[in-house]
């Protein structure tokens, strides 16, 4: 079944025309490319911006902390308010806030208001990929939404490339500031593309929001995440942090014992009775588990253990980058003769794989050795992400769309940050604070804490297993062409 190129609503933007459909993509990547950059190229200042606002470094966790949880809470929303207020003024004001968020905090000249700042940023930036995706979700076909989804994951793997390479460069011969003006002709350029070319797309019908399930499950997650974020260190007792797990495990228990009652609750979880959607986000969460943590313990690897410059760092990883981009071409056929069962099993086992070979990379190690594996590294973390976000959508409706949006949005942004809270774990379990300092112990314990991420990888492949032959062939081009293939 096709998805339809508009909803029950009238509207003047409903029906794109073939030039914006072609930009669209390229408008939704950049919003997804603005919003990944932000949350890697901040971390290279973080010494120039503690030293700057007279805070010790360990304060600035706060500041990146508060743009995570603001995404937590807010991305469950995202898909009502598309539904009530139109895809295109809510993908504008998102980028307004982004972009506005973005000057306050270059401008600010104390701690608090910088995190302040940021949880604006935060809410901006919530809306930005869910409302994205879901545009490209109700203006193509499914069909086509290989191909589009395909180029549009490209921003979310190269981002986190460039942001250190970047963020060393700004505060290296720029100024901190410039992290966040950086932002400014990005969603001002943003804001004249979506004038002119992003659909407007709406429901007819709006049901309530669910008041008591935002809060249930926002405050559980946002204190989940906060959990995370503050464990390991001393800020907190065991008892304390212990009580915080529980208690955000209880209000996250609380909202799904709660979304059995209301006939529209924040988040649909009967979308899980779906076989792909259930395998697509299920598997999507547990796998980012283990391969999440990967742009933390890299530079990590290269710059503490062996030595590398932030720079040369920076280098290294790119070449995730031009594999990611090169995948694309490929993508298609090899989901189409290997179909999404075979494709997502064998490439988390590889990827898996490819976590263990890290844990060789020594001070001997030649550098083509180190390129070849990140080259590899990119292209099948590049197939991996695309087919799972792909294969959200095969089996779901038009009238399902927002949910099924939110949903794989607010688990891929949790498992984002539980997965760097994984390798930080890992890490630190493996390297006692007498060899935090000696390179040596360095590489032994990030090799140790690869070797762990690489087996949770590799077990993560019984998620799906679930799937069937034939799964997420609705959204795969060359099997809607060629049924007989």
């Amino acid at each position: 079944m096709n998805v339809p190129d508009s909803v029950a609503a009238p509207s003047p933007f409903l029906h794109p025309s073939e030039a914006s459909k072609r930009l669209l993509p390229w408008l939704v990547a950049v919003a997804f490319f603005m919003e990944s950059l932000d949350t890697t190229i901040l971390n290279t200042a973080v010494p120039a911006i503690s030293s700057a606002l007279k805070v010790a470094p360990l304060s600035m966790k706060a500041v990146l902390a508060s743009y995570t949880l603001s995404l937590a809470v807010f991305i469950p929303i995202s898909g009502w308010m598309a539904d009530r207020f139109g895809t295109r003024r809510v993908f504008a004001s998102a980028i307004g806030l982004f972009t506005l968020g973005s000057f306050l905090c270059g401008i600010s000249t104390d701690i608090h208001v910088l995190v302040a700042c940021r949880v604006l940023q935060g809410c901006g930036g919530a809306m930005m990929v869910p409302v994205g995706r879901l545009t490209l979700v109700r203006t193509f076909a499914k069909s086509d939404l290989l191909r589009t989804m395909s180029f549009v994951a490209i921003p979310a793997l190269v981002a986190p490339m460039l942001g250190p390479i970047a963020g060393g460069l700004i505060v290296g011969y720029l100024h901190w500031r410039f992290i966040f003006f950086l932002n400014l002709p990005i969603g001002l350029a943003g804001l004249l593309m979506v004038y002119l070319h992003l659909p407007d797309y709406r429901e007819k019908n709006i049901h309530p929001l669910d008041i008591v399930g935002l809060i249930l499950f926002g405050a559980g997650v946002a204190l989940l995440s906060y959990v995370l974020e503050i464990f390991g260190e001393h800020a907190l007792s065991s008892r304390e942090i212990s009580g915080l797990l529980v208690l955000s495990l209880v209000l996250l228990a609380g909202y799904g014992l709660h979304a059995k009652s209301p006939a529209y609750p924040l988040l649909e979880l009967s979308l899980f009775r779906i076989r792909t959607f259930r395998a697509s986000v299920s598997g999507s969460f547990f796998t980012r588990l283990g391969i999440g943590g990967v742009p933390f313990l890299l530079p990590l690897l290269y710059q503490v253990g062996l030595g590398f410059t932030p720079i040369q760092s920076g280098l290294l990883i790119m070449p995730q980058a031009v594999a990611a981009m090169s995948m694309k071409l490929v993508m298609p056929r090899l989901l189409s003769f290997f179909g999404y069962r075979g494709v997502l099993i064998s490439n988390t086992v590889i990827l898996g794989f490819l976590l263990l070979l890290f844990a060789t990379i020594g001070v001997h190690t030649p550098v083509w050795v180190i390129v070849l594996q990140a080259f590899s590294y990119g292209a099948f973390t590049s197939l991996q992400y695309t087919s799972m976000n792909t294969l959200v959508y095969a089996d779901i409706t038009e009238e399902e769309t927002s949910n099924a949006s939110s949903i794989a949005s607010t688990m891929q942004q949790m498992s984002i940050s539980f997965g760097v809270a994984a390798a930080g774990l890992a890490t630190a379990f493996f390297i006692p604070d007498s060899v935090r300092s000696n390179p040596a112990g360095m590489i032994h314990g990030i090799h140790e804490a690869f070797l762990v991420l690489g087996g949770l990888t590799i077990a993560s492949t019984i998620v799906f297993r679930s799937l069937k032959r034939g799964d997420g062939d609705a959204v795969n081009q060359q099997k809607i062409l060629h049924p007989g293939g």
